[in-house]
């Protein structure tokens, strides 16, 4: 039996009471006319796309979020999930997304919000073009199939509570189900006449290979081990137990998995056909031009894409021509490379911080840190790489070096002009200073990203001339990033005409031989990298073009009255969207 104490209402109590109903009436009624506003409303609707997809999967979610208690966000599952051609309920999603999207007139919102909603509109009309073509994805390749990625995706699961520790093992646990649902999704492949060449097949079992090549010492265990005693807040006893427990699953159950996982995709060997691009498969071109607008959030025309690469690779190589024939002494240095000295990363990126303030606005002080990969891990990541942080904590800012790739210091300071200052590491800090929505920390546009960074490196190269005793060291520097953009340049118009016009292997050596690549191993491996991972290079190229082209409109637009940083700020400001969006808000 309950108890509770409850005193008899007296009539001026109630008379009170509806008073007070009353007033309180009126009240809501002013907040939902003054404080429920369109722009309150659609940062809810936002709020509630950010949950429902940032929860959709575990490793999406823990590196979006540390602490998601704290956003009333529900840990999911941890599991990897499953990969399948069949996505009509998340294509019935993204409708739904855009209908409530499109409920919003944008004339009633505020200029962040505005931005957002053009945004989302456009990212979600964009993956509902690829409907009909679900299986011209290729979950796996060589350098960024997921096979090869897990493995770094796990190895870098930060630990903040003990509850990421035991996530942590059970995503390892469901890395089997997942790789059986991939072999299911790649023998739909096989039978509809979509499946991987054997030249691929066989780097990738290539790559299986290495990674369970040595079980017993594989890097995992070391990283765990490291990891745990990082996190400080086991016993050694407890520490011990985690440890065994770990050396357990990896043993049982991810190295069987890779090892099953080789098995099935051996089994559909021969049953592809020869190393090709997009347009040699069915709804192949249509593919092509959804990844282009996907990955590099440009909606050009792939026609008139190839134009616009066209005229900069024939501008650029007339002034590289220029520039050799009043100093020919530049081209052998340009061959030998350029070294500093006393080169340290940590001071490069003090002096990048230091230099850029003249060209981008000033940013506070920002804590980051440089870390080298781990030796174990030298072998599976590129040459550096700027760790974002989860958007909640907004720290740490990670930059890792792989001390494994041969670079002169040179390549190495402009490296980290793109991974550091003023790349991703301050773009990503500028933007998470205005306090955007978080659905704009999940959901951005590669092709923003990758090309501010490469938009960012020809600023690298001339604060590095400076540091250069070579009396011709401007004209150096400018040679060297010309010449880099070039490559980039080459292999992007390589790109579309691979897979947009259905280029083979030796109508791309020809391309090639042009410009000089004339080495087949060297020009196999590039067509070979192009087929595997379409629109990658365009993702960075085009991307640093867009900015290129912006910023020509803006000085031509303010004349004289252009202010670099403040056309700078203007970028930042607005974030990562698709450059019809940006171009839109620079107004």
């Amino acid at each position: 039996m309950k108890f509770s104490l409850r005193r008899p209402r007296s009539p001026l109590m109630i008379a009170l009471f509806l008073s007070f109903v009353l007033l309180f009436g009126l009240f809501m009624g002013w907040i939902s006319g003054h404080v429920i506003s369109d722009d309150n409303a659609f940062r809810s609707l936002t709020d509630n796309i950010f949950q429902e997809e940032v929860s959709g999967s575990m490793l999406t979610l823990h590196y979006s979020l540390a602490y998601p208690e704290k956003k009333q966000i529900s840990r999911p599952s941890p599991s990897l999930g499953t990969i399948s051609a069949d996505m009509d309920r998340t294509y019935q999603k993204y409708e739904q997304y855009l209908q409530k999207l499109k409920g919003f007139s944008a004339s009633q919102l505020n200029r962040e919000n505005q931005i957002t909603r053009d945004m989302l509109l456009l990212y979600y009309q964009t993956q509902l073009s690829s409907r009909d073509y679900p299986l011209l994805d290729e979950p796996l390749s060589p350098s960024l199939g997921i096979q090869a990625q897990l493995p770094v995706l796990l190895a870098e699961y930060a630990f903040y509570e003990d509850q990421d520790i035991a996530d942590y093992l059970n995503l390892l646990t469901s890395i089997k189900p997942y790789f059986q649902s991939l072999l299911a999704y790649e023998r739909q492949k096989s039978e509809a006449g979509y499946f991987m060449s054997d030249t691929t097949l066989n780097r990738i079992l290539e790559q299986c290979s290495a990674f369970i090549k040595d079980p017993k010492n594989n890097y995992m265990l070391d990283v765990f081990s490291r990891k745990l005693t990082a996190y400080g807040r086991f016993s050694k006893k407890e520490q011990t137990k985690l440890i065994n427990c770990h050396k357990k699953i990896l043993l049982t159950g991810v190295i069987p998995a890779y090892q099953e996982l080789m098995t099935g995709l051996s089994e559909l060997k021969n049953s592809g056909s020869t190393s090709r691009g997009l347009k040699h498969f069915e709804g192949g071109t249509e593919y092509y031009r959804y990844l282009l607008q996907s990955q590099t959030g440009c909606y050009l025309s792939v026609e008139k894409i190839q134009q616009r690469l066209a005229a900069q690779l024939s501008e650029d190589m007339d002034t590289v021509q220029k520039m050799l024939k009043e100093q020919p002494s530049l081209l052998p240095k340009l061959t030998k490379g350029v070294e500093f000295n006393d080169f340290k990363p940590k001071s490069a990126l003090q002096y990048l911080g230091r230099a850029m303030q003249k060209d981008f606005p000033l940013l506070s002080t920002t804590d980051y840190e440089v870390r080298y990969v781990h030796k174990s891990m030298e072998d599976f990541l590129s040459p550096a790489f700027y760790l974002t942080p989860p958007l909640d904590t907004g720290s740490p800012n990670v930059i890792y070096i792989n001390r494994a790739n041969s670079h002169s210091n040179l390549e190495l300071f402009t490296t980290l002009s793109h991974e550091g200052f003023p790349g991703h590491l301050y773009q990503t800090v500028f933007f998470g200073r205005t306090q955007p929505a978080d659905i704009r920390y999940l959901i951005t546009s590669g092709g923003y990203v990758e090309g501010w960074a490469t938009y960012v490196e020809s600023y690298g190269y001339q604060y590095a001339a400076s540091l250069l005793t070579d009396k011709a060291a401007s004209d150096l520097t400018a040679l060297m990033w010309k010449n880099r953009c070039i490559n980039l340049c080459i292999y992007s118009l390589l790109d579309t005409g691979i897979h947009y016009q259905g280029w083979n292997q030796t109508a791309a050596l020809r391309f090639l031989q042009v410009f000089g690549i004339r080495d087949t191993k060297i020009a196999g491996e590039i067509y070979q990298y192009i087929v595997e991972t379409p629109c990658n290079y365009l993702k960075y190229y085009l991307g640093y073009l867009n900015f290129l082209d912006l910023k020509k409109k803006q000085q031509e637009k303010s004349g004289s009255s252009f202010d670099i940083r403040e056309f700078h700020r203007k970028v930042l400001t607005i974030g990562p969207v698709q450059f019809p969006v940006l171009e839109k808000y620079m107004q």
